[in-house]
């Protein structure tokens, strides 16, 4: 969706200022482009939904009036050929959707989605047409939800029923739904309503081999359990999570497709993430450990080496999630987790996998004495410090950073001592300096680790009162 600015124009005025540079002031395309934009920009026009290029003909022999290559496709589509023509203008629309989404608003505007959704349902009885439909449809609603509609809905519903047994329909459909559920509440509810949840755990189990319907389906799934759109105050988030783990065994489907592609690190990376939106109760996040999850999320780690980070990142969120289960807390501890996890930390210093790895040890010492002193024998305080020291800039670091300090020694002040003399002082100061966001954990790790710290009171009790 196009963002909000004090200005905006439309495409036609946009093409008309090119084309008066071009015609008037006899500037070449290129030029005459250069300069339109740098004219409204100067004027503080928002032109993120304005296709940025020269309209052209759609052929050299053409009378027609110049457009945009992508109004040149719909307009094709919309005048309809042979199958082939048609296959042809679906792909070429595909391919010019997929430049940017100023392709894309441009031709929902010019009302693209009624006549793609057309060819769409013409073309469920043979699978290289709706691929071609369903990809163009995919391409136009990418990042416009708000087109969907009820039959739209429905047509994706009943392709993703009839193509159950074909991988490559069904995988292009989820995508589809994928893109209509992001950023919009209403739809992932109705397509909740209307039982998609089956179907996408139904095709991982089914199509559990297939890495890119396996990688599709997860982030699918993920989206449901998404509360982005900002239009909505309480979304079903929580509720869609529930309904994929109790009525359809969401967290078997996902580790058992983990164990299926232990060498494919971009398919466990969207396990792991879509595990980590599903630990949403106590039970299960010890159900994902039961299930051999954490075992699973062990080997992973203790594999980093040969592993991305943005895997090693994705991994340490899921444990992250699911410790907060005070049981699991315990078996990652016992299972050598502190060990790797500092590892890890240490081995890819990125501010990702140092945030997360922070947040991982933070939740581990929360409530647990135990687990503070294995954090501080294998060097947790000092590389969640040296990660705060290597990323200064950014927050999340540093407050995660600070939540680690302070966790280790709220209930163990013999280690504030030793923390101190590793400098933690100074980079809490510094990060209460730096970041606004740091304010309340750092300076609640600075009291607890008994620093000097000057706590300012919002309310004193004076110049009114809490009774009526």
């Amino acid at each position: 969706m196009c963002k909000m600015a004090k200005r905006r124009i439309t495409q036609e005025t946009f093409d008309a200022a090119v084309r008066e540079n071009m015609e008037e002031f006899e500037m070449d395309p290129d030029e005459a482009l250069r300069e339109a934009v740098e004219q409204f920009e100067s004027q503080g026009v928002d032109l993120s939904c304005i296709v940025k290029a020269v309209p052209t003909l759609s052929s050299a022999d053409s009378q027609e009036e110049q457009t945009h290559e992508v109004l040149q496709a719909l307009e094709s589509l919309r005048i309809g050929k042979d199958s082939a023509g048609v296959t042809a203008d679906l792909k070429s629309f595909t391919e010019q959707c997929s430049l940017g989404f100023a392709q894309r608003y441009l031709a929902a505007q010019k009302d693209a989605y009624p006549v793609i959704l057309s060819y769409c349902k013409k073309s469920t009885g043979e699978q290289e047409a709706a691929l071609a439909a369903l990809s163009a449809l995919v391409a136009l609603m990418d990042g416009q939800p708000d087109l969907l509609d009820a039959e739209g809905r429905q047509f994706l519903l009943d392709v993703l029923k009839k193509y159950q047994a074909d991988s490559s329909v069904t995988r292009v459909a989820i995508s589809a739904v994928r893109h209509c559920c992001l950023k919009h509440e209403q739809n992932r509810q109705d397509f909740v309503k209307g039982g998609v949840l089956p179907l996408l755990t139904g095709a991982i189990t089914q199509h559990g081999e297939c890495a890119e319907m396996v990688k599709e389906a997860c982030a699918t799934l993920r989206v449901m359990t998404f509360d982005d759109d900002v239009r909505v105050t309480f979304g079903h988030a929580h509720e869609h999570a529930k309904s994929i783990v109790l009525e359809h065994s969401g967290l078997k489907v996902l580790i058992e497709a983990a164990k299926a592609h232990l060498g494919n690190t971009s398919v466990l990376s969207e396990l792991c993430a879509t595990l980590s939106r599903l630990a949403v109760r106590n039970e299960f996040c010890q159900d994902i450990c039961d299930m051999g999850g954490l075992k699973l999320m062990m080997t992973l780690l203790a594999d980093m080496f040969v592993f991305p980070q943005e895997l090693v990142r994705q991994v340490l969120s899921a444990i992250r999630a699911i410790a907060g289960n005070d049981d699991v807390k315990d078996a990652v501890v016992n299972a050598g987790g502190v060990q790797l996890i500092v590892i890890a930390m240490n081995r890819h210093m990125s501010n990702s996998v140092c945030e997360q790895a922070c947040a991982c040890l933070s939740v581990l010492a929360l409530r647990k004495p135990n687990n503070c002193m294995v954090i501080m024998e294998n060097g947790g305080a000092l590389a969640a410090l040296q990660a705060m020291k290597s990323h200064t800039d950014v927050v999340n670091v540093q407050k995660q950073g600070c939540m680690v300090l302070r966790n280790l020694v709220a209930r163990m002040r013999n280690f504030s001592q030793p923390i101190l003399e590793m400098g933690a002082e100074a980079l809490i100061a510094q990060a209460l300096q730096n970041h606004q966001d740091c304010g309340d954990v750092g300076k609640a790790a600075l009291r607890d680790l008994g620093c000097q710290v000057e706590l300012r009171e919002l309310w004193t009790g004076k110049h009114g009162s809490l009774t009526n």
